[in-house]
């Protein structure tokens, strides 16, 4: 088969069903689908529909059968055999916009496939189109695992206690903090002391002090949330700019000893002369 870098029939994998999902099933059974539902990345709502007359306050979005994004945050959120057909950076988009949908206090639950025998693209039987799949593994705390599904429990990560590097901010965010985005791998809050409105830090969960020790893999969760974040700021701020910077050590201004990368929203007339921007740093370099 040919190399497919594009993954526009992921929705094909979705399946008419008539009773209730494995995962759903299993969720329903220990009582974990409380309050505001939302099944995200439903399909055609089978679960759904389901569920509803079980008596939960439900309801469904799919990028490709239910596209109207819900406007509020929701208390449970499940997402069931979505990741295993969506590629790293797809994935990412959705633990994301799940982190953005989830109520501080909510939980969210990603099944997984666990039987796949093939990784990568193959030729869908039925409708003779190139479909993905993949193994996924995240780092949520694992709560049902069998030998076809895997399901994950995940809350925001200021809201899990921690046991170690209790003196570092950034592996122990206070709970009452806004997080605006969370990845497995990186999660962005708003900065505690702003230079400007809507002063945001994405942090690697990984404890490191120096950025250039973090590995590609970790460095580019993060510019990879930026661009989320940004999205985000410039929805709810309205800036004219930003400004992006990474202090490395103490000579640099660094004062946490947990990478974090500062974005943050500029808006014109903020200062008397904003030429040279980042150069800034040291003052007298900065006109030029």
């Amino acid at each position: 088969m040919e190399n497919v870098k594009s993954n526009s029939f992921s929705h094909l994998t979705a399946k008419e069903r008539e009773q209730l999902s494995f995962p759903a099933r299993q969720l329903f059974n220990k009582m974990l689908l409380v309050g505001d539902v939302l099944d995200f990345g439903c399909g055609f709502g089978k679960d759904v529909e389901l569920l509803k007359e079980k008596g939960i306050a439900i309801s469904g979005y799919d990028k490709h059968y239910f596209p109207a994004l819900p406007l509020k945050k929701f208390d449970t959120i499940t997402c069931l055999y979505v990741l295993n057909v969506l590629m790293q950076e797809e994935q990412a988009g959705v633990l994301m916009k799940i982190s953005q949908l989830l109520k501080p206090a909510g939980k969210a639950y990603y099944a997984v496939r666990r039987d796949l025998q093939y990784e990568g693209f193959r030729t869908h039987k039925i409708h003779q189109k190139p479909t993905y799949q993949c193994n996924v593994k995240l780092p949520f705390k694992s709560i049902i695992k069998n030998g076809t599904c895997e399901i994950y429990e995940y809350q925001h990560y200021n809201q899990i206690a921690k046991i170690e590097n209790l003196s570092c901010p950034f592996c122990n965010p206070e709970f009452q903090r806004e997080l605006i985005v969370e990845t497995a791998t990186a999660y962005s809050v708003y900065d505690k002391f702003p230079v400007s409105n809507g002063h945001a830090l994405i942090i690697p969960k990984q404890h490191c002090a120096d950025y250039f020790n973090l590995t590609f893999k970790q460095q580019s969760a993060c510019w990879f949330m930026i661009n989320t974040v940004k999205q985000i700021l410039k929805e709810k701020f309205n800036p004219d700019g930003f400004n992006i910077g990474v202090n490395v050590c103490n000579a640099a201004g660094q004062t946490v000893s947990h990478v974090h990368i500062h974005l943050i929203p500029r808006y014109s007339g903020d200062v008397k002369e904003p030429r040279g921007g980042v150069r800034g740093v040291i003052p007298h370099k900065q006109s030029y």
